[in-house]
């Protein structure tokens, strides 16, 4: 395979980049206090990419220490919202500033194309810092309508100390979501990434600190989630967990809340966002190809993937016909690449499940129409872009998450059909429609249990637009000022006139 020009300067940026594995807290890079460490392999080359701190319960502790010391000075958590945002919109600048590097990072660890790191990843995680630190001081407190012998305000205080646990999947970005508001209303943060993807959340730490964010207020501590995970949901010092992952793992966060302190929870788990096609749509072919894309970029590692397409059954054999050669024209290759298209998917484990998955497919009758294979040439965990059609809503494809670049195409007859088959799943996160018919348009959102629902598009959004899901999708929401409710309280002061 031959490799666009600037994959040279990509390997040998890469080579040169130093990479931090410890925990930091209170301010300082440490080893885990039992001094474990495991190994991070790049996904796309097999070869050991280096060895990340192992935290756990003493760690977490530690940590924890920390923050609630930081928290308690009043220093960041008193601190008025216009001067932390300042703080925020400078953490912002140096993410930036560092946003090649940061990039690098996240397409090491994880695999993801390069081309996506530098141009989506790395541009709205600065976006979240920012718009974060630009509104804080802009969230008013109320006053209740009482009668005139009291005044009673209702202002929102800060949680305190934090727990961000977050997915390998886009690794800076996540962390962003949670981080971002989290500081700005004054809490302290314990930021948890992912085992097979820490390095950019260790750096931006130090970058925290340098935008002047006092020590204590964010640490981060690397570990795997059956140890470091696990410890901060039972830790009775930790007032919040704020999770994006599986829904089994959020499952777990509920239980360990209701086993300690009954922390407050946030969760952002999985998806099997239906994705309907019209036969009215505006445009078929725009329709097929925003698919197509809705399933197969970031190696279909999205927790809103549109994993999912129902096509009304008069267009279904020629949006079958536009998605396949979509796919087909999608460049699967080395992440470090810029004209990659679809890099590795995050490690062998991760490519194992989902070929297990089109195995499944292929075993209770639905029609392989492309890829399903790993591709020859390729020494990583690489998957090519896999459609099925002919999938029936109670095969696996079609109702388990797969987090891959698997498509299951499913027809229906009418829009009553669309709606039962788009909400046969325990899932709600996201789902997207297409159609020229405005009426439509509000009836069927209406119907559809999604936390987002797309018209005539997909996978859009915008920082000041929530994001978060219904039903097994877990609850709350990130971005946009709602993301502020997970992290605060409402306290109330009744002032006696009389």
């Amino acid at each position: 395979m031959s490799h666009s020009p600037n994959f040279t300067l990509w390997q040998r940026k890469a080579a040169d980049l130093k990479l931090e594995g410890r925990a930091f807290i209170s301010g300082a890079y440490v080893e885990a206090l039992s001094g474990e460490r495991f190994e991070r392999i790049n996904p796309a080359t097999g070869k050991v990419l280096g060895t990340v701190a192992a935290g756990d319960k003493a760690d977490v502790d530690l940590a924890v220490k920390s923050a609630r010391k930081a928290f308690e000075s009043g220093f960041w958590s008193k601190m008025s919202p216009s001067d932390r945002g300042r703080r925020l919109i400078r953490f912002a600048e140096l993410v930036e500033q560092h946003a090649e590097e940061l990039a690098l990072l996240e397409t090491l660890d994880m695999g993801k194309p390069i081309s996506d790191s530098v141009s989506v990843d790395l541009p709205l995680s600065i976006t979240c810092l920012r718009w974060f630190g630009e509104a804080v001081d802009k969230v008013y407190d109320e006053i209740a309508p009482t009668p005139g012998t009291a005044v009673a305000m209702m202002r929102r205080a800060p949680l305190g100390v934090v727990a961000a646990v977050v997915p390998w999947n886009f690794p800076l970005m996540m962390a962003c979501w949670k981080i971002a508001p989290i500081l700005a209303a004054g809490n302290s943060v314990i930021l948890k990434p992912a085992e097979q993807s820490s390095y950019s959340a260790i750096r931006i730490a130090a970058l925290a600190v340098e935008a002047g964010i006092p020590e204590g207020v964010f640490n981060v501590v690397p570990g795997k989630g059956e140890t470091a995970g696990k410890a901060l949901g039972l830790h009775m010092d930790v007032d919040c967990i704020a999770f994006t992952g599986s829904t089994d793992v959020g499952k777990l966060f509920m239980q360990y809340s209701g086993q300690s302190n009954l922390k407050r929870v946030g969760l952002e788990c999985g998806g099997k966002s239906p994705n309907i096609i019209f036969a009215d749509a505006p445009d078929l072919q725009a329709a097929a190809v925003s698919a197509a894309w809705g399933i197969f970029y970031n190696q279909g590692e999205v927790c809103n993937a549109g994993s999912r397409v129902l096509v009304e059954e008069n267009v279904r054999e020629e949006v079958v016909d536009i998605i396949v050669e979509t796919g087909k024209s999608m460049r699967v290759g080395d992440p470090l690449d810029p004209a990659t298209q679809i890099g590795a998917m995050v490690d062998d484990r991760q490519a194992a499940r989902v070929m297990e998955y089109i195995a499944s497919g292929k075993a209770e009758g639905a029609r392989i129409v492309s890829g399903g294979h790993q591709p020859s040439g390729l020494p990583g965990c690489f998957i090519e872009p896999t459609v099925f059609d002919g999938v029936k809503p109670q095969m696996k494809i079609a109702r388990e998450e797969i987090f891959g670049p698997v498509l299951s195409v499913l027809s229906f007859s009418d829009e009553d059909q669309a709606i039962s088959i788009a909400n046969d799943t325990i899932y709600g996160l996201a789902a997207g429609m297409w159609t020229r018919d405005v009426n439509r348009t509000f009836r069927v959102s209406d119907k559809l249990n999604a936390g987002v629902v797309w018209v005539n598009c997909f996978d859009h959004g915008h920082i000041s637009s929530p994001f978060g899901g219904f039903k097994q999708s877990g609850f709350g929401r990130d971005k946009s000022l709602h993301a502020l409710d997970k992290y605060t309280d409402i306290k109330t002061t009744w002032i006696n006139l009389g």
